[in-house]
């Protein structure tokens, strides 16, 4: 328990501690601390003295000051020139710090005084501390020699621990960190164990700096001023086991010799290792140049790794890591052809782009594994700092290469495959457009002089083979975009996750999960619901993890029950995985006035939209609900003003726009729809409406409308195609500029679909009107 809070002027001390028992004089000088002086002058001459953390800081705050300070009484005052004041104090009594009732003009302190230690020591426990800290003391003051023989025996007669312990504190020249842990020290025998430890280690420091003045004395001679200062140093290091910074130097120079690099690098060594040597190891700059040195020299200049050109092989390897991915592996075959027939070439730079879990990242590793080439990856998503990149000034503290350098170094060879993962997620703000730093790394023409600016030597990376990971093309800068090729890899099918899910998946969680082979099987029909129901996405990350979730409850019952095999089909994979989460919207039974259906593309894949129109008395409004984009807005006013200059041909009296008013819904009003592609399905819609003409359930369609009815080509056309696959759609109508994306698609992916090319609304309206 502590004593009731008093407030008292209070003075931050800067590099002092002023303990119980203590009477010393200092100089005052800051504004601060001479007010409260003034201030406890005026009232009973006592003062907070407490210590600042930080000697440096000028005006600390509450939590820059230690919490246990001294309460003083001023005993004297004296004013010196300069606006100077001489105190001279007597430490009264500890007291905790509870807070800063004011901070100007002077600081006033919250304070507690500490109750007395109400422990209860036994006399032989007293006693054995007093002894063993007069022993103390007494091999303080042989080791030390700062104290004066009359005050040693003054001190040793004294018969009381407190007293004991209270005055060799105040009188043993301590650092104010030591003081301050004896002042933190509330109880008697605290204060003993801090006390015993700080002696006990400043005598281990005076033997061990006596023993170096022996063994000093024993091999140079005193008069040899500038020989004992080198031997001192000399022997200080190998006493601490540091080397020579001469002999470290003579290991860099070895080591650059023999180092495999161009000339202009190993000038530049040679350079800085001179530097280095003539320099004091104490020098701040010291560890600095050592780094820098050490860095270049871990570098591989020159080194390369063997590339394999086995074709057959490479092939072998990308066939069994990954299924499907066709467009990526032939581009890799290419360039081993290319890298065969020519015994080198350029390395390509691929930016793969696609929805996440469609194994982007994965792919980079099996064309490492099937090249024999080393791989490092670099993460880019939430980079901002250019200097991530082109590295810091090693003039800056703390300065580092950067991320493509570190790559480099970590490889071991300057041949590597390095994965610069989630490009289209780099960003720019004050410190540099990280961005516009990789357009030199990416650029064929350029990178063969990439100069990291920690580095300071150009470095050659038109040998590192360079794949780009992102999500969105949108997201990636038009200028550094053009300087890679873009390989698309667009959502799986369902049959392609299947094939992934038994070849790659089941396995690989059954042995994360420890399930021994036989001892669980997912049945197809399984496989293929969990595929429709359980996930939604282009990618098969979502796949993984709920074959994860069936193997572990699989591993509890094996476990548990003691099965011998765990068999999970379509019946009883609800007790696995519990309800289906997602149902796709099916076609509609029957034809029907004013609903159309289109397709959009979603970042986990394609989706089908259900357009409903309702035409009503009104003003003539057009109503968009449905939580619309501006570009689909956009898209409903074109369709609207197309149906306008067509109105006679459909019989549409030329008062009904006037007179009605359409609304355009478009369900799942919680989720923000945007886009072009919506145009013709809204139109459709719209039209159908007005004229009470139905449109074919069966029947999806995508494109963008014109004023004139013309259909404008899309993207993102195979997920399209397979939502309409999954919402048992059988014809879909696709604008006639994007037939060669049709014919690019797997026959698997059209199988069962009806395509229709339109180049304009009156084709459209032919084929979805019933």
């Amino acid at each position: 328990m502590k004593q009731p809070i008093s407030i008292l002027p209070a003075i931050a001390l800067r590099g002092t501690t002023i303990l119980p028992d203590m009477i010393v004089h200092f100089d005052v000088s800051r504004e601060r601390s001479i007010k409260a002086i003034e201030a406890a002058m005026l009232h009973d001459q006592k003062i907070f003295l407490v210590t600042q953390k930080d000697p440096e800081v000028e005006k600390p705050e509450l939590s820059e000051l230690y919490q246990v300070g001294t309460v003083a009484y001023i005993k004297q005052v004296v004013k010196l020139p300069h606006d100077l004041l001489r105190v001279l104090v007597e430490g009264i009594e500890r007291a905790e710090l509870l807070g800063l009732e004011q901070e100007e003009p002077f600081l006033k302190a919250e304070t507690a005084l500490f109750e007395p230690d109400g422990a209860q020591y036994t006399k032989s426990l007293k006693e054995a501390m007093f002894r063993s800290m007069q022993e103390l003391f007494q091999r303080y003051c042989m080791e030390s020699g700062k104290i004066s023989k009359d005050l040693a025996a003054q001190i040793m007669n004294i018969t009381e621990l407190e007293e004991l312990i209270s005055q060799i504190a105040v009188n043993v020249p301590l650092t104010y960190q030591n003081k301050q842990k004896i002042l933190e020290a509330v109880s008697l025998e605290n204060q003993y164990e801090v006390l015993a430890a700080i002696l006990n280690n400043e005598i281990e420091v005076l033997q061990i700096g006596h023993d170096l003045q022996r063994k000093l004395k024993a091999r140079v001679d005193k008069n040899q001023r500038d020989y004992i200062l080198r031997e001192q140093l000399k022997l200080i290091r190998e006493e601490l086991g540091e080397e020579n910074t001469a002999d470290t130097a003579e290991g860099y120079r070895q080591k650059a010799e023999a180092l495999d690099a161009p000339q202009e690098v190993k000038d530049k060594l040679n350079k800085e290792i001179d530097r280095f040597k003539s320099m004091n190891n104490a020098a701040a700059e010291s560890s600095v140049l050592s780094t820098y040195i050490e860095t270049l020299l871990g570098l591989p200049w020159n080194k390369k790794s063997e590339d394999s050109t086995d074709l057959k092989e490479a092939w072998k390897i990308l066939e069994e890591g990954h299924y499907g991915l066709k467009d990526v592996k032939e581009r890799i075959m290419e360039f081993l052809a290319v890298r065969k027939l020519t015994s080198g070439g350029k390395s390509p730079i691929l930016c793969l782009v696609g929805p996440p879990g469609t194994g982007k990242t994965s792919i980079a590793k099996s064309v490492a594994e099937a090249l024999h080439k080393k791989y490092v990856r670099i993460c880019l998503g939430g980079v901002r700092d250019e200097a991530e990149i082109r590295g810091h000034r090693k003039t800056y503290v703390g300065a580092m290469p950067g991320r493509i350098t570190a790559a480099l170094s970590q490889a071991g060879v300057n041949n590597p495959l390095m994965l610069l993962d989630e490009i289209d997620k780099t960003s720019s703000d004050y410190k540099g457009d990280t961005s516009a730093a990789l357009l030199e790394v990416l650029d064929p023409e350029q990178n063969n002089h990439f100069n990291d600016h920690y580095v300071e030597v150009p470095q050659d990376l038109s040998e590192v083979l360079f794949i780009a990971t992102a999500n969105d093309m949108d997201g990636i800068p038009r200028p550094l975009l053009d300087r890679m090729e873009v390989i698309e890899i667009s959502g799986y099918t369902e049959n392609e996750k299947e094939h992934i899910a038994k070849d790659h998946l089941i396995p690989k969680q059954l042995e994360v999960n420890g399930i021994p082979e036989g001892k669980l099987k997912i049945q197809t029909s399984a496989l293929r619901k969990i595929i429709t129901l359980y996930t939604r996405e282009a990618g098969v990350r979502g796949l993984e993890r709920k074959i994860g979730q069936i193997c572990r409850k699989a591993a509890r019952e094996i476990m548990e029950n003691d099965q011998k095999k765990v068999t999970v089909n379509s019946k009883n994979l609800e007790n696995y995985l519990g309800k289906a989460r997602y149902s796709y919207l099916m076609a509609n039974k029957k034809d029907e006035v004013g609903i159309a259906r289109g397709l959009a593309w979603t970042q986990v894949g394609g989706d089908t939209l259900q357009i409903e129109v309702n035409v009503m008395p009104g003003k003539g409004e057009l109503v968009l609900t449905g939580q619309l984009g501006d570009v689909m807005k956009e898209s409903a006013q074109a369709g609207i003003s197309y149906i306008r200059s067509v109105a006679d041909k459909y019989g549409i009296a030329p008062e009904f726009f006037q007179e009605n008013d359409i609304h355009v819904h478009i369900p799942e009003g919680a989720v923000p729809k945007d886009g072009p592609s919506a145009g013709i399905t809204m139109a459709t819609a719209m039209l159908s409406a007005i004229i009470g003409r139905e449109v074919r359930a069966d029947v999806a369609m995508t494109g963008e409308i014109t004023l004139r009815g013309h259909v404008l080509p899309i993207g993102g056309l195979k997920e399209k195609l397979l939502a309409a696959k999954y919402a048992k759609i059988k014809q879909v109508l696709v604008p006639k500029d994007n037939k060669p994306d049709i014919q690019e698609m797997d026959a698997e992916i059209l199988d069962g679909l009806k395509i229709s090319f339109v180049d304009n609304m009156n084709e459209v309206l032919h084929e979805a009107l019933a």
